[in-house]
This record gives structure tokens, C-alpha cells and sequence, in this order.
């Protein structure tokens, strides 16, 4: 170079060039990492580096300039390097912040698409349209006095009901609310979406009763081999679907993420409602319209305890397999038949096809004693012009 007379030259604002581009590529790299995968963020960075080299390189063959190409690349790369892992652990912590607060409350599987996913999960409160189911054992009282002076043996008979019941939900995609002693609250349609979580509830309903026979049948062994006396577990389960808010609830100190709504109170109430009627579930209008297919008999129009508007109540007796019976259809023929009279003040007519449905289903009885006595009486005293047909509930 020195026989050639060719200097290499290095420009005085050499250094202001290389700080400038590690100051502007490295504000450009903590803008994209966050939002970027690491590898389509290495799509933009290698190209970058490369040019940053092969410029440096040009300079310095066909130009004599030396402007260092290689630190702002080794600058940029361990810049690189640590908003990655920087990333990488802040998501590994996140995951393990959800799997921590949901698994009470979902299935192992559904935990995993949520940790996997996190952006499918609102916290703080969001306005959804929901299902919500309500299970309670019925006649809870003389099953826990027959363990007088065992309560680990009670513990552990709630236990045995309520694992089988959680699981039956957590696989129908619900997530489990609370437990209230020996009552299970759940809900479908968060923290992850389903959009047919109406036919999930009702799956879930129809399986936990199934599954109750089983249950029942453990129990009595069990029982017998202790030399106590066997009581069947009987539960009531109530469903309804429409809007809640859903979210993290409580206070500053402890929270749980749970629903509030005039629709999961209804749900609560008509629970309360099956014993009354005679059936195992009940489930509100709008969640019978979701499963237009299942075998689903209307019970009343009924306003629960502390709620002024009146809503139609229904009871599955099966799934689809059920509703294509004769005998089904029959019975459903009638019941409608029966309502419709009785709702139009057409007590005779009402009272013959309450006939009819007592010959077709005469294990129904709590539900036809209790037309047996409304029609006995509207029979003999007829309401006013005005009725609307409307039951008030008393109790819950």
C-alpha cells in the first residue's frame, strides 16, 4: 500500500457512524423481539448483519476506509441473545402463572392450550354468554348423620362423588367454579371459548348422572363391608345459559376466577327447583333451544324465588338416541298437549291428556301429582281472566 502510495483511511466520524447503527438496529431489535418469533426476528437480523459486514468489507478493498463493521454486529447479536432469552422467560413464566391459577379449575389438556396460548385468556372481567351447571347432592342430611362420629369417612364419601363428577366436566370442556361442600359449580365458555358449550353442559349432565349408578353401586359395597347402613347419593342438577361478566373476583388480598350474573343465579335456582318437580336436572329455555336434537320435555312456566319474570323450564331425559324413541315422542306429544291447555285455561281437556301421561311414564310422579293438584283445583275454582298460566315459587 505504502509502494502504491494507498492509505487506508479511517473517517473521523467512524465511530459516530458505528454507534449510530447499534443505537438505531438495537432500538429496532428490542421493538421486534417482543412481537416477533425468535426466528422470523434471525430473518431480519442475519440479513442486516450481513450487509453490515459486506459494506465494511467494500470500504476497506475498493475504497481504503476503514469503518469497522464487525463490533456493531457482535454488539447487536449479544443484544439479540438477551431479548430472546429475556422472552423466552417471561413466557416461561407466564405459562407457569396460568398453569398455576387453572389447574383447579380445567383439564390437564385445556390447561396446556391455554399456557400455550395465553392471549386466548382476558383477565380482569369480560361480558360472555355462558353455560352454568349446579349439582347438589339431595337429602345430604341423613347421609352425614350415618358418620356420626366419622368424619374422615364423610370427607372421604364426598370425595369419591365429586372426583368421578369433576372429571365428567373437565372432559366436556367445563371449567370447575367452586365446590360448596357437596355441591359443584362450573361453567363452559371460559377461560377458553367453545362455542357449542350448551351441548357440552348437557353432555355433562347426562354422563354425571349415568355415572352415578356406578357410583351409588361402589358406595353400597363399601357400605356393607363397614356394617353402615347405605344411603344413595340422589343429586339435582340445574343448567342455564346467558350472559355473565367472568373474571378474577374478590378482593385485593385473595381473588378466584368466577362468573356473576342474573343468569348463573337462575341456574342456582332452578337446581333448587328439580326436587320440587321430580326430575334429576333442569335446564333453562334458551339451553334447551341449543340442543334442539336431545330428548327434552317442558316442566312449567315458572319465576323462582326472588325474580319477578317468569321462564320456561325443561328436564332432559336423554340425548339424541333418546329423543328418537316412541315412547319419548309419545309422552312429549302429550305433555305439550297437556300444557297448552292448562296454560290456555282449558282445565278438562288438560286434565285428559295428564291422563295420557301418567300411563306413559307413571315413575314421573312427583311432576303429575303435582298438575294432579293444580288442575284439581283450577278444576273447581277457576283462576281470573288475566292469569298467566305463571307458577311463583315460594322456595329455592
Amino acid at each position: 500500500m505504502i509502494e502504491n502510495e494507498a492509505y487506508l483511511i479511517r473517517p473521523s466520524i467512524s465511530n459516530a457512524i458505528e454507534l449510530a447503527i447499534v443505537l438505531v438496529a438495537g432500538i429496532i431489535l428490542i421493538w421486534l423481539v417482543p412481537y416477533l418469533s425468535a426466528i422470523t426476528t434471525i430473518l431480519f437480523f442475519v440479513p442486516f448483519s450481513l450487509l453490515l459486514l459486506g459494506g465494511s468489507w467494500y470500504l476497506f478493498k475498493y475504497e481504503s476506509l476503514l469503518v469497522d463493521g464487525l463490533t456493531p454486529v457482535v454488539a447487536l447479536f449479544i443484544l439479540f441473545v438477551l431479548l430472546v432469552y429475556q422472552k423466552f422467560a417471561r413466557e416461561q413464566a407466564q405459562k407457569k402463572q396460568v398453569r398455576g391459577a387453572f389447574a383447579q379449575y380445567l383439564s390437564p389438556a385445556l390447561v396446556e392450550q391455554l399456557a400455550d396460548d395465553p392471549d386466548r385468556l382476558v383477565l380482569g372481567g369480560e361480558t360472555k354468554n355462558m353455560t352454568f351447571l349446579f349439582c347438589d347432592i339431595r337429602g345430604f342430611t341423613p347421609i352425614s348423620e350415618s358418620f356420626k362420629g366419622d368424619p374422615q369417612g364423610l370427607t372421604k364419601l364426598i370425595n369419591k362423588f365429586l372426583t368421578p363428577m369433576t372429571d365428567i366436566i373437565m372432559a366436556n370442556h367445563g371449567t370447575i367454579d367452586k365446590y360448596m361442600g357437596d355441591c359443584i359449580m362450573a361453567f363452559w365458555n371460559a377461560p377458553l371459548s367453545d362455542d357449542e358449550h350448551p351441548r357440552h353442559a348437557c353432555e355433562s349432565a347426562l354422563m354425571m348422572q349415568e355415572d352415578l349408578v356406578r357410583v351409588n353401586e361402589q358406595l353400597k359395597v363399601e357400605a356393607e363391608e363397614e356394617g353402615r347402613p347405605f344411603i344413595p347419593i340422589r343429586i339435582g342438577i340445574g343448567l342455564n345459559t346467558g350472559e355473565c361478566v367472568v373474571g378474577n373476583m374478590g378482593s385485593q388480598q385473595r381473588f378466584d376466577y368466577s362468573v356473576l350474573g342474573d343468569a348463573v343465579n337462575l341456574g342456582a335456582r332452578l337446581e333448587g327447583q328439580s326436587k320440587s318437580y321430580g326430575v334429576t336436572n333442569i335446564i333453562g329455555e334458551i339451553t334447551a333451544e341449543a340442543v334442539p336434537d336431545y330428548a327434552i320435555l317442558e316442566l312449567d312456566l315458572i319465576a323462582v324465588k326472588g325474580k319477578d319474570e317468569a321462564v320456561r323450564i325443561f328436564t332432559m331425559m336423554g340425548g339424541p338416541e333418546e329423543a328418537q324413541k316412541p315412547e319419548y315422542q309419545a309422552l312429549r306429544k302429550e305433555t305439550e298437549a297437556m300444557l297448552a291447555t292448562y296454560k290456555g285455561m282449558q282445565f278438562e281437556e288438560s286434565w285428559a291428556h295428564l291422563q295420557k301421561c301418567i300411563e306413559l311414564r307413571p315413575d314421573m310422579d312427583v311432576l303429575w301429582d303435582l298438575y294432579t293438584e293444580r288442575l284439581e283445583e283450577y278444576r273447581k275454582n277457576p283462576p281470573p281472566p288475566d292469569w298467566d298460566g305463571v307458577f311463583r315459587a315460594t322456595s329455592k
